[in-house]
């Protein structure tokens, strides 16, 4: 289905675009660590923030003397919900010298979290497209292999079944179902075809279908459906 396809180099671009804007925001912040000076602050009230799932969340706005004696107030980049720091809390801060106004709190949270939130959803999108990927490559490997090597056996068509495992735009995937009973083993084995995103029923007129099996591992195998017509895209 071409809206699979679409999807799992989506989520894969995605992931890598948010993992590398992680990284060079995290770059950002060692720089700025680096280069900062340091003065004690005081935390002078909490604001409360709008969160994106619509609770409130609250960031500390704190106090400290520049060196040259002026007041600064800041009001922190990152919230959370309980809060990080109480009214009266005495912080570290640091900030670039000759630029009071750009300071942070030298907290984990405070200076990590950007990157840290970032980075995992992107490595989450990653992951998810990235598997997606590596799964189709996967099994079309195991599909070549097991045409070539695997032995062929005529399993007997059962029916038609909907995935329900798998769900893309509201809609299930097809499978065929076929059994076979082991004659060495007197083992009956069911088998199911990839996933179809038509109905295939009506192109299946034979009772019998070529399944491709590792003779050593029957569990492993593969249902030729290559008779059967692609779905247009």
């Amino acid at each position: 289905m071409k809206t699979v396809a679409i999807l799992k180099y989506a989520f894969a671009v995605i992931g890598g675009g948010l993992v590398a804007a992680a990284l060079i925001w995290a770059n950002h912040v060692r720089g700025f660590i680096a280069q900062a000076a340091k003065a004690e602050g005081t935390v002078m009230e909490l604001v409360a923030s709008r969160s994106n799932d619509g609770g409130t969340t609250w960031k500390p706005v704190v106090r400290f003397t520049a060196p040259g004696g002026e007041i600064i107030h800041f009001t922190s980049r990152t919230s959370s919900n309980p809060p990080g720091y109480s009214k009266g809390e005495k912080v570290e801060v640091l900030y670039r010298p000759g630029q009071p106004q750009d300071a942070s709190i030298n907290g984990l949270f405070s200076l990590w979290g950007g990157p840290l939130i970032i980075g995992g959803i992107g490595a989450a999108f990653f992951l998810i497209g990235g598997g997606m990927i590596f799964a189709g490559r996967f099994a079309a490997q195991r599909a070549a292999w097991l045409r070539t090597n695997g032995m062929p056996v005529k399993a007997r068509f059962q029916g038609v079944e909907l995935n329900e495992a798998l769900t893309v735009n509201g809609r299930h995937p097809f499978r065929v179902v076929a059994q076979w009973l082991d004659p060495a083993t007197s083992e009956v084995h069911v088998f199911r075809s990839e996933n179809l995103w038509f109905d295939p029923t009506e192109y299946l007129k034979s009772p019998e279908l070529t399944v491709y099996i590792e003779q050593s591992n029957p569990k492993k195998y593969l249902v030729d459906v290559a008779f059967l017509p692609k779905l247009a895209s």
